[in-house]
């Protein structure tokens, strides 16, 4: 019996990374002074790009046997 882990969409695995690094940053700049709003609109905007960035280049190609 071979164990596998599950197949998860690539949008999926791109939106998780973004919001985990969303709430990184946001959270790190509240923590050291910065406004919150401001921290939330940066934190957004990188959220994005991270979102693009590992949507478009992420993805593995498979490699054939």
């Amino acid at each position: 019996m071979h164990l596998r882990s599950p197949s998860i969409a690539h949008g999926v695995q791109a939106f998780l990374w973004a919001a985990f690094f969303f709430l990184f940053i946001w959270l790190g700049a509240v923590a050291i002074g910065y406004a919150k709003g401001i921290s939330f609109i940066v934190a957004a905007v990188a959220g994005f790009l991270i979102y693009l960035l590992v949507r478009t280049r992420g993805e593995e190609e498979p490699r054939r046997p």
